[in-house]
């Protein structure tokens, strides 16, 4: 299965980068390309980007800093984007993103959702300050 792993460091602390990450209504802010719209249906959220609606939820663990992610066409088809804010030794932090080719994926798809990812990082460095 393939796969493609981003993280970036920032200057901002694990605790302000956990606390946006983990709060479902800031996707739309930073993941510009992959949550054109973020909607409420029946209690769960939807995002809409340029391939349709995907249910979305997010599961998080303030202690372990991990930030599941998990979206699909139905909401007993979700695939796992797991991530995770760790802290920096300069009081900064770092954040993870792992994304998994789904099933049946083509190849020019997955990797045209790595490069929009690419680009929504960079409104995470632009809001947070990149360390470098």
């Amino acid at each position: 299965m393939r796969h493609h792993t981003v993280t970036a460091t920032f200057s901002a602390s694990e605790d302000e980068v956990f606390a946006y990450l983990a709060d479902i209504d800031n996707l739309p802010e930073w993941a510009t390309e992959f949550a054109r719209e973020l909607k409420l249906v029946d209690g769960r959220h939807k995002v809409v980007n340029g391939l349709g609606e995907f249910y979305f939820e997010i599961d998080a663990d303030r202690e372990s800093g991990v930030i599941d992610m998990l979206a699909g066409p139905r909401e007993d088809a979700l695939q796992l984007f797991p991530t995770r804010v760790v802290p920096l030794a300069d009081g900064g932090s770092a954040f993870t993103f792992t994304m998994f080719q789904g099933p049946g994926q083509p190849d020019q798809e997955f990797e045209s959702q790595y490069a929009s990812l690419l680009r929504e990082f960079e409104n995470l460095e632009r809001r947070f300050g990149s360390a470098t």
